[in-house]
């Protein structure tokens, strides 16, 4: 099984309106499904709330790893955290990156999470099922949104 997953998308917006989208806390938020309490800032923990119906209870927590404006987005999370009695605090977290080039008027938003074979064997597969499917998801999301 792979410890990777890697999603590319191509969106009809200047890399600058796509950063944008991406890099401002409310939204990102906007269109990922999560209301995020503060701006995101380098070495900081970002906090808030899932808002995705069926999700509500699962609070946002990553820590912003890299901002390198317009083209290099990371954090880092626990994936598919969803379960309310587990604490996950003290389990590894994943590496999601997002990069951005643009071309002929158009972004290319390529997306990678890393760092699977380091959750307990026990949610490895559930976490990468669950990230890969949602990780087409938000794309798509991000591109509607980077669109309008």
């Amino acid at each position: 099984m792979s410890n990777t997953i890697e999603k590319s998308i191509e969106i009809k917006a200047s890399r600058a309106r796509v950063w944008q989208a991406l890099t401002d806390h409310r939204q990102f938020g906007a269109w990922f499904g999560v209301d995020i309490e503060a701006p995101f800032t380098v070495g900081e923990v970002s906090n808030g709330k899932i808002t995705i119906e069926g999700f509500t209870h699962v609070p946002w927590n990553s820590t912003i790893k890299a901002m390198e404006e317009p083209a290099y987005f990371a954090y880092t999370w626990h994936p598919y955290a969803v379960d309310p009695k587990v604490d996950y605090t003290d389990e590894p977290e994943t590496l999601v990156e997002f990069w951005l080039e643009e071309t002929a008027g158009q972004t290319s938003v390529r997306v990678r999470e890393t760092g699977f074979d380091n959750l307990p064997p026990h949610r490895i597969a559930d976490a990468l099922r669950a990230n890969t499917n949602g990780w087409g998801f938000q794309l798509e999301n991000i591109k509607k949104y980077a669109e309008n």
